[in-house]
């Protein structure tokens, strides 16, 4: 029954953790809003620690509950890379040199990007999220915090 279950949900676009990962989506307006608009950084740390927070639980969620899906395999590490980045964007608006790390982040990113599109057409599976990948989330999230801090 758990391996049917588990099955059920490779191909299910509407689940707990994904719905988490949108969330984390919806908030990056928010949290450029807050640092660049506002120029609150106590709340913009307040929603990137609660957009850390959602990507922790959507992760254990999945995992627990056997909801992983292929979609989350691609649509978390989406949301992870553009909230690395909007963070990075805010601060450039306060510290210009800012935009090298910005600019080589994007390129690695789009580079990844285009790698990882290649491998999914040639065998057809979404690799899931490396622990290297969450210790540099988990890093610059922190950095990130305690700057706004």
């Amino acid at each position: 029954m758990e391996e049917q279950n588990m099955e059920s949900y490779e191909n299910r676009v509407l689940t707990i953790p994904n719905l988490l990962s949108f969330f984390r989506l919806c908030l990056i307006p928010v949290i450029i809003w807050l640092y660049c608009v506002r120029e609150d950084s106590l709340g913009t740390a307040a929603v990137l620690a609660l957009s850390g927070l959602t990507d922790v639980v959507d992760g254990r969620i999945a995992r627990r509950f056997h909801m992983v899906s292929s979609f989350g395999k691609a649509l978390d590490p989406v949301a992870d890379k553009l909230t690395q980045i909007a963070m990075l964007f805010c601060l450039v608006s306060r510290f210009p040199l800012m935009l090298v790390p910005l600019v080589i982040l994007t390129v690695k990113e789009i580079t990844a990007a285009v790698l990882n599109s290649l491998a999914i057409r040639k065998t057809g599976k979404v690799m899931g999220a490396v622990w290297h990948g969450k210790l540099n989330t988990v890093l610059l999230y922190t950095t990130h915090i305690n700057h706004y801090l």
